[in-house]
């Protein structure tokens, strides 16, 4: 018998290493995902390959008990169950049967209103990421016996500490069991859980079915993305238009009207493999192998198309009893499971009445007639005929026991479930997936429309399918011509639809709940991540909404400004962090705000040009691509905008762009890099900020970026900052070395969207939410933003020409960063006996920055620099603060902050308080 996983093996170089009964529980297929080239598909699991549901509800068994065994009967009855969306939901149901004492619980990616979540957490490789825990007793993840952690395999280990680390700050325990169908660590993840244990003082068991590891090659993420392109690209040549319809493996068709497709959509003529058809005009669609020809020796007919399902999908009611669960996403108890046991016979005999009814003789009369909608189709009349019980997502567990039911009292039953994950399929002996059913998603899900997929369904000769949905799934995307029950039905002669009402817990009066039906979605492309999209204009910020899409929190109602003077203090001390609170924001007077126009009107052509060579550096250094531009808020932002403008203007590219946070001492928002990750390519992402001062975030997005690789495995942002101005010498693209006045950073809020510097406080900001901002919407008579992109975007004309030869003159010299300006700061605050870099803010935007919103010490000015100075001046004099004038300077100012401050009003939690 040929092993599911050769088709891979030979063509990428991996190699499955381990127990000798691995083979026979897994396979290999390509994942159409940028994240892991392959998929490891298990026989034993339910979800890609159908199988026995006694199999698959055996093994889950089996693993339970042992776990019962690890524990004792005391230890067992303390402990609760958690397993994974969307995989492993009914593998840790069954775990938790095994188990016997235990109630269970299991992540899921679909919100549920007016249930709080009790914790999430980021399963970093897989195609939708985020999970959350909705407990519809919030005591239930809160005590401290041992915390049973389910999942189909364990691979490197991120998901489980994810999801420990997430717990055991909430809920510290002494004891986690990690259960694995099949444990895949590398030498190098091997000691990884140990060590974690150690680090949390807590005892971490594994418990696996099998254990061995993947072998993969150098470079075979890289490999095995040209491999499904090349694929793609096969079945477009033999032509495919869409992955709308499914395809069909060799021996698919089993009646007369059978429906054929080369990789997707159906394709006249095409050959059949031997022994697939039972009907003349039965057809074959093989995706992964190009063209209608699909085996040698395979009987050739011409296909009948039919646009029309060939079976009248049937409702039953199931009878499911009031009140139970239909799985463990808000909990599921040992008391829920003595009730679904006791029911399962009767809703099983439902099922099997359903598949005995007799047939609609109109229809066997005349295969072209209409059936009656009244009757269902008929299993052909073979002794055993072949059932599927086909799962949603999620919800495994519902389906997989009605399949044991089934099963047990004498039918010939296969389980799985469809799923999200998108998953290359290619007719092969040996290859785990051999074909895909491809529908819209039919339960509005949170992170929006997109497809879904069956997986070795279409061409398994199944007789009769019975597609298990919850009620909030059964929607008219469900029914639709390309729905679900369209797709089965164009392929599977019987097709019986068994709705599970969808357990809620009791929410309180006015919080809405989920209808039945919801409106139709259109498809749309996938996404994989649950974080929200971006705020935009005039809702938060006041920019354009196509301007700018902020990766951020709104935090407007929350009060976080403190004095300066108390933040100081606290922030030298080490009671707070600068990003745990905000300064009040400055307003100018009169004679500032006079002083910011009459600088935007004198600098306006310089600051056109600086945006001009900087973007143009960008787009020559990535030729045929579309960048997409990060800006790092708040100053990077309006650079952003301008930078976008340029582009817009110049070469007609409408250029997406984005705000993110990033926190000296914190790195950059990890959520927001997800966000950008999956629904972008990493490669093509730009990061912009205003100007450069010593180089401290330069390095800090450096720094960040390498940590993120190495925890998420998602690779390719480029740490390089394109930059408006680069006094310091810290970064390659640039528009100018020069330290001039960017009237952009004479101001806060008023001239970047109303925005506020960005928070991150660990009450505030959670594992996994963006960081935080405000929008002061009240200083909306004093915003000047658009006055500021206005005056230099009108400019852009007039400085087109020597931006070229700008560019030219750049892309043709070193760029290599001196890292001049950090020797200055170092000197500098050697030389004042300041002993601290962080308290050196070196250009003129930094020195701003120190005046509106810090306790300045001296600012040294560059003897002559009178000219980009007077803001800085007047502020100094306003505040009472000496200006010394100095030779030498690298920098037009510096501006030094006080460094002699002790413990203030802001504590260590991060609270401010503001004074009276």
């Amino acid at each position: 018998m040929v092993w599911t996983g050769t088709w891979v093996a030979e063509r990428l170089g991996v190699e499955l290493i381990g127990d000798e009964e691995l083979p026979a529980l897994l396979g290999l297929a390509l994942r159409r995902n940028p994240k892991r080239a392959h998929l490891l598909v298990s026989s034993v699991l339910g979800k890609h390959v159908p199988q026995r549901p006694s199999v698959v509800y055996g093994s889950g068994l089996d693993l339970g008990r042992r776990v019962r065994a690890l524990l004792g009967d005391e230890e067992a009855a303390r402990a609760v169950v958690l397993g994974y969306a969307e995989t492993a939901t009914a593998l840790g149901h069954a775990v938790a049967d095994g188990l016997g004492l235990a109630p269970y619980l299991h992540s899921t990616r679909r919100p549920v209103a007016g249930v709080a979540r009790a914790g999430g957490f980021e399963e970093s490789h897989s195609h939708a990421t985020s999970h959350l825990l909705l407990p519809e007793d919030p005591k239930l993840l809160a005590g401290d016996g041992p915390l049973v952690l389910v999942d189909d395999e364990f691979s490197t280990g991120n998901t489980v500490l994810n999801t420990v680390r997430a717990l055991h700050e909430r809920y510290p325990r002494d004891r986690y069991v990690v259960v694995a169908l099949v444990d895949m660590r590398s030498a190098a993840d091997l000691g990884r859980l140990d060590a974690f244990a150690a680090e949390i003082g807590a005892r971490v068991d594994l418990v696996a079915g099998a254990a061995g590891t993947v072998r993969l090659p150098d470079g075979v993420l890289e490999k095995g993305q040209a491999l499904v392109a090349a694929q793609e690209r096969a079945h477009a040549s033999a032509g495919t238009a869409s992955e709308a319809d499914a395809t069909v493996a060799t021996g698919a068709a089993t009646g007369a009207d059978a429906t054929v497709a080369t990789g997707a959509v159906t394709v006249p003529d095409a050959s059949l493999a031997a022994g697939a058809a039972t009907g003349a005009d039965a057809s074959v669609a093989a995706e992964g192998a190009p063209g209608a020809s699909l085996r040698a020796g395979a009987a050739t007919a011409p296909a009948a198309l039919p646009r029309t399902p060939r079976a009248t999908p049937v409702r039953i009611d199931l009878g499911w009893p009031e009140g139970l669960p239909d799985g463990g996403r808000h909990g599921f108890t040992p008391d829920h499971r003595t009730g679904l046991e006791a029911a399962l016979p009767a809703m099983a005999d439902r099922i099997a009445q359903a598949l005995r009814a007799p047939a609609d003789p109109a229809a066997l009369a005349d295969p072209a007639a209409p059936a009656d909608p009244e009757r269902p189709t008929p299993v052909p009349p073979h002794a055993s005929p072949r059932v599927l019980v086909l799962g949603f997502e999620e919800l495994m567990y519902a389906p997989l026991r009605l399949g044991t039911a089934l099963e047990e009292a004498g039918h010939d039953v296969r389980y799985s479930t469809t799923t999200r994950s998108p998953v290359l399929a290619v007719d092969d002996p040996g290859y785990a997936i051999r074909t895909r059913l491809v529908f819209p998603a039919h339960d509005d899900p949170a992170d929006g429309p997109g497809e879904r997929y069956a997986y070795n369904v279409a061409g398994a000769g199944f007789d009769a399918v019975v597609a298990v949905v919850d009620s909030t799934a059964d929607t008219p995307a469900l029914h639709a011509p390309d729905g679900l029950l369209a797709r089965l039905a164009a392929h599977i002669p019987r097709v019986v639809l068994v709705v599970v009402p969808s357990y809620t817990p009791a929410v309180p009066s006015h919080v809405p709940t989920v209808p039945s039906y919801t409106p139709t979605v259109s498809e749309a492309p996938e996404r994989s991540s649950m974080l929200p999209e971006p705020l935009r204009g005039p809702a938060f910020s006041s920019y354009a909404p196509e301007e700018v899409g902020w990766l951020l929190q709104d935090l407007s109602d929350v009060e976080l400004e403190a004095p300066t003077e108390e933040r100081e203090e606290a922030i030298q001390s080490g009671g707070a962090h600068y990003a745990e609170s905000l300064p009040v924001e400055y307003q100018p007077s009169e004679r500032y705000q006079e002083l910011f126009h009459t600088a935007l009107e004198s600098s306006a052509t310089r600051i056109a040009r600086a945006v001009g060579t900087v973007t143009e550096t960008v787009l020559a250094e990535r030729p045929g691509r579309r960048p997409v531009l990060v800006s790092l808020a708040r100053a990077g932002t309006p650079v952003g905008v301008l930078m976008r403008r340029w582009a817009l203007a110049r070469h007609d590219l409408d250029l997406p762009h984005y705000a993110v946070s990033i926190v000296r001492g914190r790195g950059i928002d990890a959520n927001a890099l997800r966000w950008l990750a999956a629904h972008h390519d990493p490669a093509d992402v730009v990061f912009v900020d205003g100007w450069t001062g010593k180089g401290a975030i330069t390095r800090e997005l450096a720094d960040a970026l390498k940590e993120f690789e190495a925890t998420e495995g998602i690779t390719g942002f480029d740490p390089e900052i394109a930059v408006l101005a680069d006094p310091g010498s810290c970064v390659r693209v640039h528009g100018t070395r020069e330290d001039f006045l960017i009237p952009s950073a004479c101001l806060n809020s008023t001239v970047s969207g109303l925005i506020s510097r960005t928070v991150l406080r660990s009450d505030l900001v959670g594992p996994d939410d963006f960081h935080g901002a405000k929008f002061y919407r009240e200083l909306a008579g004093a915003d000047v933003s658009a006055d500021f992109l206005d005056a230099v975007a009108a400019r852009f004309d007039e400085v087109a020409e020597t931006v070229d030869t700008d560019v030219k003159e750049l892309l043709a010299t070193d760029r290599t960063p001196t890292w001049e300006g950090w020797a200055a700061v170092e000197r500098i605050s050697e030389e004042y006996g300041i002993h601290d870099v962080n308290l050196v803010k070196p250009g003129v935007g930094e020195t701003t920055r120190v005046l509106l919103r810090r306790v300045p010490w001296k600012i040294l000015a560059k003897r002559g620099a009178d000219a980009d100075l007077a803001h800085v001046r007047l502020l100094a004099e306003q505040r009472g603060v000496p200006v010394e004038e100095v030779d030498g300077l690298p920098y037009s100012c510096v501006g030094l902050i006080h460094p002699q401050y002790t413990r203030g009003a802001t504590g260590a939690d991060g609270k401010a308080v503001v004074s009276q």
